[in-house]
């Protein structure tokens, strides 16, 4: 595949391509509103899908002229199931693919310009090649003059430049997508809420310092877990817009996915990453939320080697411990703390009647809190999301705190990769323990 030149620039271009993006899809939707009054209602449920699928489509496609920031945004939207049905869904989600690397001399510029010198006067060798592209920048593998392998991240000259046209541009199309919903999905979306949580995410991941950060922050936190492997960041070849870590070897969690590999390998693989998903949540309180199966890795030792912490989410001890106490409440049936808990992280007001969301918690949760063997194929997630929506427009039940944007994003994630994994277990004993290992961490601070 021919490398890319550069990213698409100009603003009025950019506003341009996005402003005819979101009459198109806006078009799309007046035109099946209007059409239902004279649709029977199954017939009309189909003709909806397929705007949906096609307008998802006419997205990414123009993301993928745009690059840059603009599909980074499309990327984080893809994990934002309450804004589309999961198959318009799916389709946003192969934007997260990898894309054509860009032009090694351009690579090379931008090196020579953060670092001071040519990549070939800094490292003992650097491979022209990306081994891995993105929408924000690309990897190389290199060497140190130690002899030390490492990973070059280094972000596409130009990128940062978009960023603020295509925040400013991408709020006409969250419009567009709020306009319609209420009136053809019957759900409200906080489209002020989603701007946010997706300007503070990019900002992050145009930060490599910060980046850098998260990395040796994570290295601390997990130094007692010897089974799980986070790159060392490089400092002194390291800068905003270039990352070097040490290189980690291994192959890609996908690449084990289905009933064809080794079970037990895939048993183990499943059961760390579990406890490290709720570990995070849990007891740290410090979350990376970027939960897609191209940034983990199995090594051959096996170990579970974690990639890409441009985005991370760190919650308050408030957030941290009343998501504790609302897990603490759901295994022990405790509809009382959970309505508790729920209040305490607000997804509920002082006077709302607690009953329908506690239900829905518990249809949510069930493979983690009922006791028994469960194959992550038999919870059916899309029907099940289906039930609890219906369930939402019933009762009004649209607070959505920022916190629970990327707890929901985290449990997507969590859901796509046991079913990839496809081990069956017995969840709620995971869960049991986790929870259990995070009050005992809690308690140990309590102490000192």
């Amino acid at each position: 595949m021919a490398a890319r030149k550069s990213i698409t620039s100009g603003r009025a271009r950019r506003a341009l391509k996005i402003g005819e993006l979101a009459s198109q899809v806006g078009s799309s939707y007046l035109w099946t509103s209007l059409r239902r009054p004279f649709v029977e209602a199954t017939r009309f449920e189909r003709v909806l899908r397929d705007t949906h699928l096609k307008n998802a489509r006419r997205i990414v496609a123009r993301s993928e002229e745009l690059r840059g920031a603009f599909m980074k945004l499309i990327q984080m939207l893809s994990t934002r199931a309450d804004l589309l049905p999961a198959e318009a869904i799916d389709i946003l989600k192969s934007t997260q693919s990898a894309v054509p690397a860009m032009d090694y001399r351009l690579i090379a510029q931008q090196i020579r310009e953060e670092l001071g010198k040519a990549p070939e006067q800094l490292f003992a060798s650097f491979e022209t090649e990306a081994f891995a592209a993105a929408s924000l920048g690309q990897v190389h593998r290199a060497r140190l003059k130690t002899g030390e392998e490492v990973a070059v991240k280094i972000q596409y000259p130009g990128v940062d430049r978009t960023v603020e046209h295509d925040l400013s541009n991408l709020k006409l199309l969250l419009r567009t997508l709020q306009a319609f919903a209420a009136d053809l999905m019957r759900q409200k979306i906080d489209t002020k809420s989603i701007y946010a949580e997706l300007e503070e995410r990019l900002r992050e991941e145009l930060d490599y310092v910060n980046e850098a950060r998260n990395l040796e922050r994570f290295r601390r936190m997990l130094s007692d877990e010897p089974e799980v492997m986070i790159p060392e960041v490089i400092k002194p070849l390291s800068t905003r817009r270039v990352l070097t870590m040490t290189y980690i070897d291994g192959y890609r969690l996908s690449d084990i996915f289905g009933e064809g590999t080794d079970v037990e390998l895939r048993r183990w693989v499943a059961r760390k990453y579990y406890r490290l998903i709720w570990r995070q949540i849990l007891e740290f309180g410090a979350l990376h939320t970027d939960p897609q199966p191209g940034n983990y890795l199995v090594t051959y030792h096996p170990r579970l080697g974690m990639l890409d912490f441009g985005s991370v989410r760190y919650f308050s001890e408030t957030i941290r411990k009343g998501t504790l106490q609302l897990a603490q409440a759901m295994l022990a049936g405790d509809d009382k703390g959970v309505a508790a808990a729920l209040l305490k992280l607000g997804y509920l007001d002082h006077d709302q009647d607690p009953g329908p969301l506690v239900k829905v918690v518990y249809i949510l949760f069930e493979p983690v809190i009922i006791d028994r063997v469960y194959h992550p194929a038999e919870y059916d997630a899309l029907g099940k999301a289906a039930e609890v929506s219906e369930m939402a427009f019933e009762h009004k039940l649209y607070k959505s705190p920022r916190h629970s944007i990327f707890l929901l994003r985290a449990l997507i994630g969590l859901d796509g990769i046991m079913k990839g994994l496809a081990v069956k277990m017995n969840y709620c004993t995971l869960f049991r323990e986790c929870i259990r290992n995070a009050a005992r961490v809690n308690q140990k601070a309590r102490a000192t």
